[in-house]
């Protein structure tokens, strides 16, 4: 029998899709002793990273792309990248990210006079004193429980004006595929068995219809749950001090062999290999969304 949608999933139909995600942004704290390679990571949100220690390289086609200790990096939704952390001379590598929100992107661009040039790809760019206090301002503020929602939207929308003042304009989201709107309600549970007749019925179609959509995308219902499986464990496994099993079964893994095989498959090491070398740092992280 197919589960009925729960009533959190059939409220996303009354509410834009590109608002789903209800925090203007998300914290990730990452520190890695060890240096390793993560091939094809999908930028689903715009995100901003500050590397605090070692280096980042982002690896494309067209080129790579170096982020030293006390730069940061923007970079647009949408692009496909291979990401390489390196301690370099340090004894870990260690970063701030911070990924937007749709809605605050769509605020500052409706603020800011239109340009040509919005970010495509990646921006790199010096931290000096006042982007330093503004991202550290912003990240304090969604990681504290005490803060209000309309605070925590307000500093993430002053952190987007201080981007696009320097240069950095975001592209807003005007609509969302199917295959995005999809994948956004997968991610609110990974665990679940998600099946095109529920899906449908959460969206209000038929699942003829949804089936056409995605293959009309390019993409399967098998593939995208796949996909967002895997990559909220490389997000848990690096942010996050929970146990592999238990983030092998809130990703939909019964059996942890069975999920590090395919975590090994997507990303090119294990999940054990990855908590060793956090575990080695010693940091604590986490991330609130």
């Amino acid at each position: 029998m197919v589960a009925k949608p729960t009533e959190k999933e059939l409220s996303l139909v009354s509410t834009p899709v590109t608002d789903i995600a209800s925090a203007p942004a998300q914290v990730i704290r990452i520190a890695s002793s060890a240096r390793h390679r993560v091939r094809t990571l999908s930028i689903r949100e715009d995100l901003l990273v500050l590397v605090r220690r070692g280096r980042k390289a982002l690896i494309a086609p067209t080129g790579t792309l170096s982020v030293s200790k006390n730069e940061v990096v923007v970079l647009a939704r949408g692009t496909q990248w291979d990401v390489l952390n390196d301690p370099a001379d340090e004894s870990c590598y260690e970063a701030l990210a911070l990924a937007f929100s749709d809605e605050p992107v769509r605020a500052v661009a409706a603020i800011l006079p239109p340009v040509r040039d919005e970010l495509s790809a990646a921006r790199t760019m010096d931290l000096d004193g006042e982007l330093s206090e503004v991202i550290e301002r912003t990240a304090l503020a969604l990681e504290a429980a005490t803060v209000s929602p309309l605070l925590q939207r307000h500093r993430v929308i002053e952190l987007l004006l201080v981007l696009g003042e320097r240069g950095v304009r975001l592209k807003p989201v005007e609509q969302i595929s199917w295959a995005e709107r999809i994948r956004r309600l997968i991610a609110l549970r990974p665990e679940e068995d998600w099946r095109i007749e529920r899906l449908a019925e959460v969206f209000h179609t038929s699942a003829s219809t949804l089936r056409r959509r995605l293959a009309g995308s390019g993409f399967t219902l098998a593939g995208l749950v796949r996909e967002v499986r895997l990559e909220t464990a490389l997000v848990l496994l690096q942010s996050t001090q929970r146990s592999i099993n238990d983030i092998a079964l809130h990703c939909g893994w019964e059996s942890h062999s069975r999920f590090s095989a395919a975590f090994q498959a997507r990303w090119g090491f294990a999940p054990s290999v990855m908590r060793q070398r956090l575990a080695q740092n010693g940091a604590h992280l986490e991330r609130l969304a």
